[in-house]
């Protein structure tokens, strides 16, 4: 029965099989690091910006993560 009951929280999360790097990846194609960094002002996205850092900032950093995946979820 547990299961079934994961399975129904995993439709109803509109990020469910998205990754992390394929949600900032879309967002700098959107948006472009300089528009990022002023939506959300973190480093990772202001100082010599790139894929792996901010992937690696964003995973040791629930806030920052959180603030990303509303903004993916906004657009």
């Amino acid at each position: 029965m547990g299961s079934d009951q994961e399975n129904n929280i995993h439709h109803q999360d509109p990020l469910h099989g998205l990754t992390l790097k394929t949600i900032v990846t879309e967002l700098v194609q959107n948006f472009g690091w300089e528009e990022l960094a002023k939506r959300i002002d973190i480093n990772c996205f202001k100082s010599n910006p790139s894929i792996n850092s901010s992937l690696k900032f964003l995973r040791k950093t629930p806030w920052a993560r959180q603030k990303v995946e509303q903004l993916y979820l906004k657009q």
